[in-house]
């Protein structure tokens, strides 16, 4: 995974998977396969998908960049512990998938747990590898 700052600001790390390096055709079948990672995971819960997509196109002055033809959020959280009030600033997580014609553009805002980041890192990495 490629890590950055968005924005000067935000650490991310993100992965570009090109479609043939995948047997997922589209995001649904991504989220279905992070589903049961979450699922099977002993302290990470699934909440919500979020179709940003949809969203940013039910605007009349919505915008999405060319070449995106789909764009969700797997929204899920792996807290098991409130450490600090300030823990909530980066919970629940989020993995964030752009589909395009050719490959999808995974991205996901640094876990602030290292142990938890590289499972994160891993589930993102076996999406390429499920050919």
């Amino acid at each position: 995974m490629k890590q950055m700052q968005f924005k000067d600001k935000y650490p991310i790390f993100t992965m570009e998977i090109l479609k043939t390096e995948t047997s997922f055709k589209n995001i649904d079948e991504i989220f279905l396969f992070l589903k049961q990672k979450i699922e099977s995971h002993p302290i990470a819960t699934f909440i919500a998908i979020f179709d940003h997509f949809s969203h940013t196109k039910s605007f009349s002055d919505g915008t999405v960049a060319d070449g995106i033809i789909d764009a969700k959020n797997l929204i899920f959280c792996f807290g098991k512990e409130i450490p600090t009030s300030k823990i909530l600033a980066v919970r629940p997580r989020s993995i964030g998938v752009c589909e395009f014609d050719d490959h999808f553009d995974i991205s996901i805002l640094e876990v602030p747990n290292e142990t938890l980041h590289k499972v994160l890192e891993g589930w993102i990495k076996d999406i390429s590898s499920k050919n």
